[in-house]
């Protein structure tokens, strides 16, 4: 039952592969009939568990409820997809995201949950080390702006460099992960070369310190509430 229950557990979420917008799209009669198939088993997987479990216990047990919320939101709107797509108007499958409940509510996944909850319970600690890497962002980007704005200076596309602030977040984003470096630093560069000292200020801020503190964070806090959940066994 494990087997099968992890079997049409990864089916079901791989239908995103498949669905518009899909990478490799199918028809949609054969993904609805693959999905309405994985709800069956999903049922029947449910009832099967409540046949051997004292009624009162299912019942209170919250991850039997999400699991049939999940299969009746998933219902319902494939057959509203369905019914838009026969009068041709566009809609969005709005329950793919309700997918992944079905990995972590179901008895087989007591270590998906596991880790489920460890990563909830870390999330609130490491709010504040997020909060100060957004303001340092925010605050780079201002400084970007009063910089380079006034400047009139044009991408190597031609278009205009540091103009609008929202856009300059987004682009200092990147850079964190260095994924656009050094590109978007060479407008300046080309300008003046001491405004490579901005972003060798900004990498080593965020990249190197708050990158790294952020990642001891969540690894330090996630490892706590590990050992707290297996009762103080060492997890190194």
């Amino acid at each position: 039952m494990r087997t099968v229950t992890y079997f049409f557990i990864f089916l079901n979420l791989s239908l995103a592969v498949f669905e518009e917008p899909a990478v490799y799209p199918l028809p949609f009669l054969v993904t609805s009939l693959v999905e309405v198939l994985c709800l069956l088993v999903f049922f029947g997987r449910l009832t099967h568990f409540a046949k051997v479990t004292h009624r009162n216990v299912f019942w209170k047990d919250t991850k039997n409820i999400c699991i049939m919320v999940a299969i009746l939101l998933s219902l319902t709107d494939l057959a509203i997809y369905g019914i838009l797509r026969i009068y041709d108007v566009s809609s969005i499958r709005w329950s793919r995201i309700v997918r992944p409940i079905f990995l972590i509510n179901f008895a087989e996944s007591r270590q998906i949950r596991r880790a489920f909850r460890s990563i909830r319970n870390t999330l609130p600690e490491i709010t504040y080390v997020f909060l100060l890497f957004m303001f340092s962002l925010l605050m780079f980007s201002l400084m970007a702006l009063k910089l380079f704005g006034e400047r009139n200076l044009k991408t190597a596309e031609g278009l205009p460099y540091f103009k609008n602030y929202l856009e300059i977040v987004f682009d200092l984003y990147v850079l964190v992960t260095t994924a656009n470096s050094p590109d978007i630093m060479m407008p300046a560069f080309d300008f003046s070369s001491w405004y490579a000292l901005f972003f060798i200020a900004f990498v080593i801020v965020n990249t190197y310190i708050f990158m790294s503190l952020f990642l001891a964070v969540v690894y330090n806090n996630y490892k706590k509430h590990l050992k707290v959940m297996f009762g103080g066994v060492n997890c190194d």
